[in-house]
């Protein structure tokens, strides 16, 4: 829980000069996309190919090893950060699309057939349907979508009535990116486990605002980004209980993730090396756990991210037109609304204009905005490192387009 010593000790410009491209003349509201990199990120991938490069797991020269040390170092920075019971629960890939797509050919494919069910919710992102939907589409299988309100929750009832129907696997999102709706995923994995149904969590949008236990939870998987937790781009982590992982056939093929290759038969490494054919992005997995580790020693910046929402929320909903789209029970980190009878770009476009940089369109989840039945949002998300005077450019933004539109 948040403390009122928590909320006061929080010092958000002194947190902001962390942040090179931060106070350059734009409100940067743009988040949920990717977020800006602390100096000590930079910092840190700089150093590494400085100081420190070499390929890993291949040679006995210095680098190698120095490079090896630090990228397995990384991985255990992660498993720890997360509660993973080990660091070989730990598959880097490209981001939480990679990881989604992995689990889906490596895990979820191998059990499909005519009549199998696969289920997820109407607000995911499109990397939590595409990958579906593929394998479905190729092996005869369903995928079942659990509806949502009118406010933009999962309807729970409808959801586990879709669980009893034993799909092979449930896949759903910690956080709409769209909606920033948060899930009760604790529940909902619960729902699952009664029925013997594994779980795959899409946290792209929660590791970057609150601390993730994936023990706690009790998923059989959690897939996330580097790069919307304030590290480098093209990195990314999948846990996965570590028996289901060495249970799974490899999807990519090459080097370093083999134990024996003959031109007759090869034998793959446990998990998590056979998910991780040819050179990693090494850089990337350090540059990914400096992040997480400078965000840790922040501390708790729950009240202050809360704080901005609220106001956001409040603000755009006074302004007449103005429509406010999802308005769930529990809110993190997004707000997406309209502005009656124009269009999201065109909100975007003189928000740019006013040194506001937001995300107007449809945010990868096409089919949540057939569900309310618009072409798009515009969507302001917040990271700890906005503060109020960017609401205010936001809500001045958003006037000044009212106005020029009214015209």
């Amino acid at each position: 829980m948040t403390s009122v010593r928590d909320a006061v000790s929080f010092d958000v410009e002194r947190i902001r000069r962390d942040f090179p491209i931060l106070g350059k003349g734009i409100a940067y509201l743009d988040n949920a996309a990717t977020t800006q990199k602390p100096q000590r990120v930079i910092d840190r991938i700089t150093r590494f190919y400085r100081e420190q490069n070499g390929n890993v797991h291949r040679g006995v020269h210095d680098l190698s090893v120095m490079a090896t040390r630090e990228y397995e170092g990384a991985r255990q920075r992660i498993a720890k950060d997360i509660n993973a019971k080990s660091e070989r629960e730990i598959v880097f890939v490209r981001g939480t699309t990679e990881a989604i797509n992995l689990v889906a050919q490596s895990f979820v494919r191998p059990k499909l057939k005519q009549g199998s069910r696969v289920l997820i919710t109407a607000m995911e992102h499109h990397s939590n349907i595409v990958p579906w939907q593929a394998i479905c589409g190729e092996t005869g299988a369903k995928l079942d979508v659990a509806p949502i309100d009118d406010n933009g929750d999962v309807v729970l009832e409808a959801f586990d009535r879709l669980v009893r129907k034993g799909p092979v696997i449930a896949s759903f999102a910690s956080v709409s990116n769209a909606l920033g709706t948060v899930n009760p995923i604790k529940e909902m994995i619960e729902m699952c486990k009664s029925n013997g149904v594994p779980t795959l969590i899409d946290g792209a949008q929660s590791v970057p605002h609150t601390r993730v236990d994936v023990r706690d939870i009790d998923c059989d998987f959690f897939a996330f980004s580097s790069h919307k937790a304030f590290g480098p781009t093209g990195i990314g982590a999948l846990y996965g209980r570590e028996e289901l992982l060495n249970a799974m056939q490899p999807y990519q093929y090459g080097g370093d993730m083999i134990l024996y290759v003959s031109f007759e038969h090869t034998e793959y490494a446990p998990s998590p090396a056979r998910f991780e054919a040819g050179t990693p992005h090494i850089a990337g997995a350090i540059g990914m756990a400096e992040a997480i580790d400078y965000v840790r020693e922040i501390g708790d910046f729950r009240l202050h991210e809360n704080r901005l929402i609220d106001s956001a929320v409040q603000r755009l909903h006074e302004i007449d037109g103005v429509r406010l789209v999802g308005m769930p029970k529990r809110r993190m980190g997004v707000v997406s609304f309209l502005l009656d009878g124009v269009h999201p770009h065109d909100v975007g476009t003189i928000l740019n204009e006013s040194g506001v940089a937001i995300r107007a369109g449809h945010h990868c989840a096409q089919p949540l905005m057939h569900r309310f039945d618009i072409p798009g949002t515009c969507r302001a998300s917040f990271a700890f490192y906005n503060n109020e005077a960017e609401v205010d450019a936001l809500i001045a933004g958003v006037r000044k387009a009212k106005e020029v539109f009214s015209q």
